[in-house]
């Protein structure tokens, strides 16, 4: 199977369309969460990602959204756009929302988190200890998160003791091993934050034991019109030029 890995759309329509272009055909799609928040086009990437995907998790920013968490916890510009984004949802996307899990197991190989196994909706996993100190927390080989919105890997050993830090070039390629277990961040679509403004996510062909990492231009000034139309943070629309 070749399976599309994407997370943190952030209701970013241009960048989510440039993905599902570049990707050609697929399989399968996974969504790591937050398909709204920050952006512009919240019941757009919404209906995309419910045409496409087969597995789809929650994260804060959609919980926020839907008012399943407190704005509080949020930096005023977040806050702002995230009240924003759950007031426009129509009661279709929002019904569609409401029950995603943060968290699942995708098959007896991989297992799915928005930000981490042990703490799916907030920990930012970017340290190889968390990597090690999350082994536990699930079973299978190769474990796919969201929330950083930083492409990179973790190679981590059987024995727990090691792990290593991939951080990938574009389309270059990551060969799972029986001799270890994975962490795997395909990036944002919507927002990056790895200095780098282009669209990330990632291509897993399950027969070849491969997963390419990818990354895709699209027009950013674009969805920055789009944010100075609707009144959004002009932070957030200054941030998408520089992926940070």
């Amino acid at each position: 199977m070749r399976i599309v890995v994407l997370s943190d759309v952030h209701s970013n329509i241009v960048a989510l369309e440039t993905v599902l272009a570049d990707a050609g055909s697929f399989d399968a799609l996974w969504c790591l969460g937050d398909t709204i928040g920050y952006g512009p086009a919240p019941n757009e990437c919404v209906e995309l990602i419910r045409k496409h995907a087969t597995i789809t998790l929650t994260g804060n920013h959609d919980l926020a959204c839907l008012g399943k968490i407190s704005l509080d916890d949020f930096n005023p510009d977040a806050r702002r756009a995230n009240l924003w984004n759950g007031l426009q949802l129509k009661p279709s996307n929002r019904e569609w929302l409401l029950p995603l899990p943060p968290a699942c197991s995708a098959d007896h190989q991989c297992y799915l988190a928005h930000g981490s196994p042990r703490e799916p909706v907030w920990e930012y996993l970017l340290m190889p200890s968390q990597a090690l100190a999350n082994l536990e927390w699930f079973t299978e080989s190769i474990c796919f998160i969201g929330h950083s919105h930083v492409q990179f890997a973790f190679r981590c050993s059987r024995d727990d003791r090691r792990c290593e830090r991939i951080v990938p070039e574009a389309d270059s390629q990551l060969n799972f091993t029986d001799d270890a277990r994975y962490f795997v961040n395909p990036g944002s679509v919507g927002q990056p934050r790895d200095h780098d403004p282009r669209a990330a996510y990632a291509i897993f062909d399950t027969e070849r034991q491969t997963l390419t990492f990818k990354r895709v231009a699209y027009d950013i000034k674009q969805t920055q019109e789009q944010m100075r139309d609707y009144g959004l943070p002009s932070a957030l629309i200054y941030r998408l030029s520089i992926g940070m």
